[in-house]
């Protein structure tokens, strides 16, 4: 997949006081166990998953069975504050086009996506789906956040 960039400032509160107080060639190694207990806690499926940290850029190594689970854990952990840039680098064992990503912009719903996306904006409902477990409220999404648009 990928590259994926990321606005630092916004997102799921991840990382721990910890990691803030610790020296920094072991600030990597605490971000990337938090960020590791974060996709578990979200029940996010994978067969392996190494999460490295480059300064505020992780690196997704692994496996996983789907295209869409692989999209779900870069979301994932790119919807993290202070999460730059998310590189993926699993492999997917059965291939799928992936889906297109749609960052949200003030003032925008689902319904608005959804409209723009699959012209009918009583298919909100497709693209909450399709970023469950990340959202748990179709009226929970902030500007700064990625989206999975999913092709119907």
């Amino acid at each position: 997949m990928g590259l994926f960039s990321f606005i630092k400032t916004v997102g799921e509160k991840v990382f721990t006081t910890k990691a803030a107080a610790t020296p920094e060639a072991e600030t990597h190694q605490i971000k990337a166990d938090e960020l590791l207990q974060y996709a578990k806690n979200l029940g996010l499926n994978y067969d392996v998953l190494r999460i490295t940290l480059r300064g505020d850029d992780v690196l997704l190594e692994g496996t996983v069975a789907r295209q869409s689970d692989a999209e779900k854990i870069v979301l994932a952990m790119g919807n993290v504050e202070g999460v730059d840039t998310v590189d993926n680098q699993m492999t997917v064992s059965e291939l799928a086009p992936e889906s297109t990503f749609h960052t949200v912009l003030k003032g925008e719903t689902l319904s608005k996506i959804s409209k723009m996306y699959y012209e009918d904006a009583t298919k909100y409902n497709s693209i909450f789906e399709a970023n469950k477990p990340m959202l748990k409220d179709v009226d929970k999404i902030y500007p700064g956040q990625m989206l999975r648009i999913p092709t119907l």
